[in-house]
This record gives C-alpha cells, sequence and structure tokens, in this order.
C-alpha cells in the first residue's frame, strides 16, 4: 500500500493543503533568516573595502570582509525622498508619478509598500529613524516606526526585518558647523570636477569623518546583534541612500550621484541563500538597482515578489538573472523643475537631458548652503575656470555618455565621439525600451500629470492610453531635446496636437532652441499661451519671453505674472511659473516690486512643500 503511487500523492495532497491552511505566516521563526538593512544617507562608495583612500571604516570593513561588496549599485534617484520611494515600493518612481522631490502621491490600484507582505509572512518590521517617501502610506505599514522602533519589540520566535538609518552623513550634517576637523582637509582628494578650493577641502574632509561617525554607529548595531545571540540568524545588509551631500554628486543623476555602496553578510545558517557568487570578503559585478531591495528581501523571507514590482531578487529562491543595465532618474529638486534620465551597462554610464538649456546646477536654496557650492559658483561667475569644472553651471547637451572605465569622475562628453556611437546607440535604446516598458508617466509635467489624476494615482494613468500615451509623449519629448533646428516644422505640428502632453514638449521644443525657432514657431506659441493646459501655458510663455520680440515678450512676462499666483493657479503651476520667472533675462524680468507681490501660498498644498515659493520667490526679489 505505501508503495503505491496514489498513496504518496494523496500524502502529498493532504500536506499541501495543511501547509496552506497553517500559512507561511504561521511558521516557526526560526525557519526563516532575520534581516537588518543599516542605511545611511548621502554617501557613495567612500569607504576602505572599496578601496578609498580617505576612508576611516572598521567596521564596514569588516563587514565586507566577512560578506559581499557589490560594486555597480544605482540609487535610482539621487535624493532621498524618490530614491526611498523605490526602495519601499519596489517601482521606479517614474512610474507611479513618485520621482518628484516631496510630492505624496497614491500608490497604484492593488499595489502596497513591501513590509506590508513581509507582515503577511509572520515577520515583526520595524523601522527606526525615517521614512521620507513620495508614496502615501495605504494601512500600516510597519509594525513599529519612530526612533524608538527595534527588533527587541516584536512578538517570541517571530522573525524580525529591521531597518536603522543614520543621519549623520546627511548633507546638512556634512557643512554643520562648528566642526572638529579629523581628516586633514590638505590630504583629500578634491575630485576633478570641482575646483580645488579651501571650502571644497573643508567639506570633503568633513564628510569623510561623518562617513566614519556612521561607520561607529553600524559597529554598535551589529555589537548588539551579536550580544543578543542573533548574528547566526540574521542576514546585514549596508547600503547608502544616493551620493554624497555635495554638489555635483546628490541631485545629479549621473554615477556620481547614483552610485552607492551595498554590503551583504550571510550566516553560515543561511549561506543557502545567498546569491550565486557569495564569497566571503569577494566582490560581485552584479549591477543592483533599488528597486531589486524590496524583491530580495520577500524572496528571503520565503515570499513572491509581486509581478508589479519592476526589480529583480539578487538572493534567495526568487532570485532571477540581472537585466544588464540600471536606470537613474532627476525630476523636480525641491523648488528647480528638471527632467533628466539615465543608463549604465556598468562602463558607459548615458544622461538624457530633456531640459537642457538648464544647467546641472541650478539654484536649490539647500544646495547653496554648502560653502563649496558658494565658492564654486562664485568662481565660475568670475571665469576662468577650466571646461570640466565650468559644466556643471552651463547649458547642458541633450545627451551625455562617460567611460567609466578611463573616465570615472565624468568629465569627457563622448556623445558625438565617433568612435564610441555604438555604446551611445546600445544605451539609448536601453533607455527607451525601459521608458516605455514602466510606463513613465512623469514625461508629463507635474501639475498637469496631477491634474489628469483626478486625485487618483498617476501611477494608474499609463494603463489607459486614453488618458495617457506615453509612446507619443516619449517621441514628443525626444523631439524637443534635441536640439536639431530641422526638427522646428515637426514642433509647429505638435503645437497643434490633441494632447497637451505633446504640446507641452512643443512649446519647450522652441523654448530649449533659441531665439530662431521661437521667431519661427511664434504664431503657434501666441495660441499655446492661451492653452487650456496651465502647463503649455507656462512653457510657451517662457519661449516668448525669453526669445520673442517685444510685443510677444510682454505677453509672456504677464502670462507668466498670472501663473505664478498661486491662489489663482494652484500651486505646481506656480510652481513652475516662477521657476520660468527667475529664468528669463535680467532686461525682461518684472520689477522687483511686482515680483514681491506674488502669493506664496495656496489652499490644499502638501505640507512638505510648502515653502518652495518661498524659496523661489527669495532668489528671485534677491538684490
Amino acid at each position: 500500500m505505501t508503495d503505491s503511487p496514489w498513496f504518496w500523492g494523496r500524502v502529498r495532497a493532504v500536506i499541501i493543503a495543511l501547509v496552506s491552511l497553517v500559512g507561511v505566516a504561521d511558521l516557526n521563526g526560526a525557519d526563516r533568516p532575520n534581516i537588518l538593512w543599516l542605511t545611511c544617507e548621502d554617501t557613495g562608495p567612500h569607504l576602505g573595502c572599496y578601496g578609498d583612500p580617505d576612508a576611516r571604516t572598521p567596521h564596514l570593513d569588516a563587514l565586507a570582509a566577512g560578506g559581499l561588496r557589490y560594486r555597480r549599485v544605482w540609487s535610482t534617484a539621487p535624493v532621498c525622498a524618490p530614491a526611498r520611494t523605490a526602495l519601499i515600493s519596489g517601482m521606479y518612481p517614474s512610474a507611479t508619478g513618485s520621482e518628484h522631490m516631496r510630492s505624496m502621491v497614491q500608490m497604484p490600484a492593488g499595489t502596497r509598500m513591501f513590509p506590508q507582505l513581509l507582515k503577511e509572512l509572520g515577520y515583526y518590521c520595524s523601522n527606526n529613524s525615517k521614512e521620507d517617501y513620495n508614496l502615501e502610506k495605504s494601512g500600516r505599514v510597519w509594525d513599529e516606526s519612530s526612533g524608538r522602533a527595534h527588533w527587541r519589540n516584536r512578538g517570541p520566535e517571530q522573525p524580525f526585518f529591521a531597518v536603522f538609518n543614520f543621519t549623520e552623513t546627511h548633507e546638512s550634517q556634512v557643512r554643520r558647523q562648528p566642526h572638529t576637523a579629523v581628516h586633514d582637509p590638505t590630504t583629500v582628494v578634491v575630485p576633478p570636477y570641482m575646483p580645488d578650493t579651501p571650502q571644497a577641502r573643508s567639506g570633503w574632509a568633513q564628510y569623510h569623518d561623518q562617513v566614519s561617525v556612521v561607520d561607529g554607529r553600524v559597529g554598535a548595531v551589529l555589537r548588539e546583534l551579536q550580544t543578543a545571540g542573533l548574528e547566526q540568524d540574521t542576514i546585514v545588509f549596508f547600503f547608502g541612500d544616493h551620493g554624497p551631500g555635495l554638489p555635483r554628486n546628490k541631485r545629479s543623476a549621473c554615477d556620481s550621484g547614483l552610485r552607492v555602496p551595498l554590503l551583504v553578510r550571510f550566516p553560515e545558517r543561511w549561506r543557502h541563500l545567498a546569491p550565486s557568487d557569495y564569497v566571503e570578503g569577494g566582490e560581485s559585478m552584479r549591477q543592483v538597482a533599488f528597486v531589486d531591495l524590496a524583491p530580495t528581501v520577500l524572496s528571503l523571507a520565503g515570499g513572491k515578489p509581486p509581478d508589479w514590482m519592476h526589480g529583480r531578487a539578487f538572493a534567495g529562491p526568487q532570485a532571477r538573472e540581472q537585466t544588464g543595465f540600471l536606470h537613474g532618474l532627476r525630476g523636480r529638486m525641491d523648488e528647480r523643475y528638471d527632467l533628466v534620465r539615465s543608463v549604465t551597462d556598468g562602463r558607459f554610464v548615458y544622461v538624457r537631458n530633456y531640459q537642457p538649456h538648464l544647467p546641472h546646477g541650478q539654484h536649490v536654496e539647500y544646495l547653496f548652503e554648502t560653502p563649496m557650492t558658494v565658492a564654486w559658483k562664485r568662481l565660475f561667475d568670475a571665469g576662468g575656470l577650466p571646461p570640466a569644472q565650468r559644466a556643471y553651471w552651463e547649458r547642458r547637451q541633450p545627451e551625455e555618455l562617460y567611460d567609466l572605465e578611463s573616465d570615472p569622475f565624468e568629465l569627457v562628453n563622448l556623445a558625438e565621439s565617433p568612435g564610441h556611437q555604438k555604446a551611445l546607440r546600445g544605451l539609448r535604446e536601453a533607455h527607451r525600451k525601459h521608458t516605455l516598458a514602466v510606463g513613465d508617466v512623469d514625461l508629463l509635467p507635474e501639475a498637469e500629470l496631477m491634474s489628469r489624476a483626478a486625485g487618483k494615482a498617476p501611477g494608474d494613468l499609463r494603463l489607459d492610453r486614453r488618458k495617457l500615451d506615453v509612446a507619443r509623449l516619449f517621441e514628443a519629448a525626444e523631439t524637443s531635446a534635441s536640439l536639431d533646428r530641422g526638427d522646428v516644422p515637426r514642433l509647429r505640428r505638435m503645437a497643434g496636437d490633441r494632447d497637451s502632453g505633446v504640446r507641452y514638449w512643443a512649446a519647450m521644443g522652441f523654448l530649449i532652441r533659441g531665439q530662431q525657432a521661437v521667431s519661427s514657431g511664434a504664431a503657434e506659441l501666441r495660441k499655446l499661451v492661451a492653452d487650456e493646459s496651465p502647463s503649455v501655458r507656462v512653457a510657451a510663455a517662457e519661449a516668448l519671453a525669453t526669445w520673442g520680440e517685444t510685443a510677444d515678450v510682454r505677453v509672456g512676462v504677464e502670462a507668466l505674472l498670472q501663473l505664478a499666483d498661486a491662489r489663482r493657479s494652484g500651486y505646481l503651476v506656480a510652481v513652475a511659473a516662477m521657476n520660468a520667472l527667475d529664468h528669463l533675462p535680467e532686461s525682461v524680468r518684472p520689477p522687483r516690486a511686482v515680483l514681491t507681490e506674488l502669493p506664496t501660498t495656496a489652499a490644499g498644498v502638501n505640507a512638505r512643500m510648502n515653502d518652495y515659493l518661498i524659496r523661489l520667490k527669495k532668489h528671485l526679489t534677491r538684490p
């Protein structure tokens, strides 16, 4: 009887049914690993274990010696809130409409933050110190999220997922004064893309000091884990949230702003869950994106990552092959609008600037609280800097291409190099495929996107081409930002398109190309100044006010003043319009007395971004 296939088939069926009834969440905690995330802010791979000569990081170096060090890790966004949004959701912020700093949008229908999925697997989930997502939480995400949150508050035998985030390396702490220097400013490495000034040396030295402080914090938590007898039961991750909080690192969607350290240690007991290339003290060249971390944790916990996550697990039973590319993005950085996409294959970095008439180094007030930023900009204004150090403050090329193998500081743009066209075309195509695959809804200007979402999740718009056709928007944005003067007739046709998003890119295309293009499209721009979409009106008005004939300049300036009134236009439209006013040549800018009267508040604005108009007005009305 017991040799019968029928008998054993029935036994297997009963076991499967019982397991289904019990549920994964009821399994004993000893059957699953604890997972510990140690994270810090504004920190690139400037650790001893990555070969940085200025690093003093003994605890992190020891963690790397006992685990695996990843070389190719991008944080998805070069600033905290969208980067953490990618972490918590496993989705690209460009697909959920959440890439803009401190925006708070709903998650797409049917999706959840990954700790909620972990809790269903029986995990106790704690987050100590910081959330800072651009997505609204739906329901309770953490068992506890506060400065008191800790794994020790879990139930008996319950596995834990615990996050400890260390803030000592944040941009604000790297410039905090008074500060007693530990690293010698005269010996630190100053990257060649910025001038070697006393402020730069002090800033980089203080950055390394603060990384050492975080190293000590990491050591303390690891000792606590060991003292509690949990070291052999816990898989440990360490990573930063994006590049250093210094200019041309944080907020820059290139390798220096996106690359972060990632260390992972698997105790012997859970070595079978480790990646296939895991070797103690080893190095992995696998490409890891922040959207990969949520699926990886779910895989380690015994769950299956949901199909709506964009990331791929790199460890555990659900581990998948890498895609071969990492993707980055930049949207609104606090009060300043921009749209940048980037992609790397590990060697080459491709940067696509969709508003190339603006510099990388726009005047973000928080950035200009850093002394090295002010000193660098002052030298630029005075003239005489070499090209590589001027580039941060100048108009950009639509496309940038850098070879990290020969040019790790991304100094020489190879986009027009005949010998690098194959690499350029390959990464350009990877960017196109990614944009269409994830459904990049942020190709719409922010105010227009939120208007179309009408209080619902903007990420859901990508599922209905009647509401948002990503392919058409992508084609329009590519045409707009190409700088090809032969595209002007096409821009004129785009100006009459039924889709306001396409019309927006038409107006932007005229603005980007300058006076000759605006003169050719003046008739279309005059119509667009009265467009039903406020975002289209802002772009058209800026084009006319900047490059138009005298009468058109007056029309453009007056339109921008009206649109900058947040009480009538709404907050996001006013932010865009005030940016446009600030971009205008001094010769056509409205009098300071008029600008001073612009309101800085509006009903219903998200409290996390309610000072952006204040910052813009302060800069716009500066003496």
